[in-house]
């Protein structure tokens, strides 16, 4: 039988030009956010600057990680402990981890069949929860009516902040992703559109945001070295009442997101082509339920989903190891165990999550994969094809 013999978790090199800027600041040793030569203007802030207009947006903060960038947009709307914050309920543990930090409450939101947020249940959750607060994962990629969410959020007085994890680069209607709500907050973990290992970015327009996220994250008073932070007078009446919870990026990481960051629409396409190449060939394969993506939507595909509707449990773990057999990895958002970087709602007991029967429906079926840029258009030819002939196999299989 055919196999695919590429790997689902090999990410491309560090470009070469990435790699020479990291090994510069090695060699000076001048690695912490803060500490510069005379004259000189360090890495982060330098990469701040680049990645607001990139973004589109007047501030940026280069933070640690991305589950550092929610809470530190969390604390910087300043949710109260025990306040109540709604989240999509397909998302990923560091949404609602970043909530519980804060000893806040998440409220979970139903998921549809396209994998966004019910805005429906939405305003159901928000009027019974009392919520100020939405922190709207595009989880996966998938991008919610916009228009729509931001009207509703506006008549719900809710403060949005968006989850941009899988979205940096991706647009609705043209306009970038984050640019929706209060503050974005974006990853740069590896598996995300620029790598660093660990990282993340907030974004705002609002100065008194932008201002209370630096001096959490660690500004130590030195916030005028900034270049995309609000100007000093911002920060007057923070500076005694905001706490240090130090988590700004550190220069080595910066050094090495800043040429990446250049290529970072050149990187967006070509992931949108192989999610293309796939979802191409397996359209109309009995069983087989593709995701809709709508034309406001201009997305990043770096990763890829279906659903198996109506498969039982048994014949989905067949499919899995059918498919993993031929070297095709999968992930199962229906299992009833936690597995690596997959789990759901249910799992995080912390947040003593009410049942969702829509969300339920949905993750029963649901199937993940990878799509590195270490495969080439040929490389996900041939991946649909193993998962065609094997749900092709399993569909009318008793």
């Amino acid at each position: 039988m055919e196999r695919f013999t590429g790997s689902f978790t090999q990410q491309e090199p560090i470009p070469e030009d990435a790699i020479e800027a990291a090994i510069a600041v090695m060699r000076h040793g001048r690695l912490h956010r803060y500490n510069t030569a005379p004259g000189e203007v360090p890495e982060v802030a330098l990469l701040e600057q680049e990645f607001a207009e990139a973004m589109g947006a007047r501030y940026a903060l280069a933070v640690a990680s991305g589950g550092y960038a929610l809470g530190c947009a969390l604390r910087a709307v300043q949710v109260a402990p025990g306040e109540a914050v709604l989240t999509n309920a397909f998302t990923l543990a560091p949404v609602p981890g970043a909530i519980a930090s804060l000893g806040a409450r998440p409220v979970f939101v139903e998921t549809l069949a396209d994998l966004t947020i019910d805005m429906d249940h939405l305003a159901v959750q928000a009027r019974a929860s009392g919520a100020r607060v939405l922190m709207l994962s595009h989880m996966r990629g998938h991008i919610c009516d916009m228009d729509r969410l931001v009207a509703l959020c506006a008549d719900l007085g809710l403060t949005l902040i968006e989850d941009c994890a899988h979205t940096m680069g991706a647009r609705w209607r043209g306009t970038q992703s984050g640019q929706h709500g209060a503050v974005a907050c974006y990853s740069t973990q590896t598996y995300k559109h620029l790598n660093s290992g660990e990282g993340g970015f907030l974004t705002t327009d609002d100065a008194d945001l932008m201002a209370r996220a630096v001096m959490l994250s660690g500004s130590y008073m030195l916030y005028a070295r900034h270049r995309a932070a609000p100007p000093p007078e911002a920060f007057e009446g923070l500076r005694w009442t905001t706490p240090n919870i130090s988590g700004r990026m550190d220069n080595l990481r910066a050094a090495i997101l800043r040429p990446q960051l250049k290529r970072l629409d050149a990187q967006c396409a070509a992931w949108t082509a192989r999610y293309r190449g796939v979802e191409a060939g397996l359209k109309g394969t009995p069983g087989v339920s593709l995701i809709d993506r709508p034309e406001a939507e201009d997305f990043v595909g770096s990763s890829f989903q279906f659903r198996l509707d109506g498969w039982s449990e048994a014949k989905i773990r067949s499919y899995l190891d059918r498919c993993g057999a031929r070297g095709v990895e999968l992930k199962w958002f229906g299992a009833a165990e936690p597995s690596g970087f997959t789990s759901r709602y249910d799992s995080w007991h912390y947040a003593q999550p009410a049942p969702l029967p829509a969300t339920d429906r949905v993750l029963a079926g649901l199937i993940d994969m990878r799509l590195p840029l270490t495969f080439s258009l040929e490389d996900c030819a041939q991946i649909a094809g193993i998962l065609r002939a094997e749900a092709g196999a399993l569909y009318q299989a008793p």
